[in-house]
């Protein structure tokens, strides 16, 4: 069977705002709302979210299509940027990179890398040791630890090639019996399901 790392889709960004915090944008909310009209959402019977607004509400929207009550996991947070506060995107960009270039640094104080996913990596391990792998299951979270994520499902190195397209709410998914990824990047409202 299946499981799936969903990205929360756009945001609204408000630099007063800690970005754990933002929520979903009109866009991002609309695009959910597509995705949770698809067939595969109601074929989940688990659905795990980060503790990030933004993610909690991606969530409850494929939750309540799909019946479900959304489980909340600390350790699934974006990599910890707080030192630095807000960046505008051009900068964040600038900054995102060097993040997955040198991933046993820190930038400015940010998490690093190596560290967020050995963090995601264990709190998805820890759910999926007493899961059941006959029953398809969804992690909601970000991007920057969803694709660390990706690289340690794939056994290859850190790096941000492969890092899902900008602005969000896409997916990938992977087989629950060798945690093998079988589709790339892909926006939630288009995914059509596992083959």
């Amino acid at each position: 069977m299946f499981g799936l790392y969903i990205t929360h889709p756009q945001v609204k960004i408000d630099p007063h705002v800690p970005v754990p915090r933002w929520g979903l944008s009109e866009v991002g909310t609309a695009r959910a709302c597509k995705a949770a009209e698809r067939g595969w959402v109601r074929q989940l019977r688990r659905i795990i979210s980060s503790d990030e607004t933004k993610a909690i509400e991606t969530a409850e929207i494929l939750a309540a299509a799909a019946g479900l009550t959304v489980e909340i996991v600390h350790d699934m947070h974006e990599n910890d940027r707080s030192a630095t506060g807000f960046l505008p995107p051009p900068e964040f960009e600038k900054a995102a990179d060097w993040f997955f270039a040198y991933p046993e640094a820190s930038f400015k104080g940010w998490e690093r890398a190596i560290d967020a996913q050995h963090r995601v990596v264990a709190a998805v391990a820890d759910i999926l040791a007493s899961h059941n792998p006959a029953l398809p299951i969804a992690f909601v979270g970000h991007g920057g630890v969803g694709t660390l994520l990706k690289c340690h499902l794939e056994g290859r190195p850190i790096q941000r090639h492969g890092d899902q397209p900008a602005g969000g709410g896409n997916l990938y998914c992977f087989s629950l019996a060798d945690r093998r990824p079988s589709c790339d990047w892909t926006p939630i409202e288009e995914w059509q399901g596992w083959m």
